[in-house]
């Protein structure tokens, strides 16, 4: 197999609300941060243990812009994209890494009754206001379908 593949599927909440900024030429990007949680027992104490990893997520132009209309801080999204690492100098003269995952799909998990329950009027009214988004789809399964292509041939892969 001579291909690569870079691709990362999340599903967690928002741990802010989404920023966004906008270029000349009316391109823009937002970010956010995207907390995943694992959860398990420990044998020896037998306590439950909960441990969050939190993932730069970024979103550009028309996405971006559905994202900031109708996601709010504590919000759950499915976001599917690729991984990508950046580095920049600080103003201490450090250089400074982070990895973000650029989102190429998405899918709100949220709907508007756990919104409004959970005291997040704000995403409510406006989904009321203006409809749903094209992606907002609550009743989708949290795990995305895979859709199949029956042009490659077969292999003797078990997966």
């Amino acid at each position: 197999m001579s291909g690569t593949l870079n691709k990362v599927m999340l599903i967690g909440h928002l741990g802010d609300e989404v920023k966004i900024h906008y270029f000349e030429g009316g391109n823009c990007i937002a970010r956010f941060p995207l907390a995943t949680n694992e959860t398990y027992t420990n044998r020896q104490t037998g306590e439950k243990v909960t441990n969050t990893d939190w993932h730069n997520i970024v979103v550009r132009n028309k996405a971006a812009e559905i994202c900031e209309k109708y996601l709010s801080k504590g919000d759950k999204v499915y976001v599917e994209g690729r991984l990508k690492n950046r580095q920049w100098q600080g103003e201490d003269g450090n250089m400074r890494y982070t990895t973000e995952v650029h989102v190429q799909d998405f899918t709100f998990l949220t709907t508007k009754n756990e919104s409004q329950s959970t005291g997040q009027a704000g995403m409510a009214n406006a989904q009321q206001s203006s409809g749903p988004p094209p992606q907002d789809n609550p009743t989708k399964s949290a795990v995305p379908e895979v859709p199949v292509d029956d042009t490659e041939e077969d292999d003797d892969l078990p997966f």
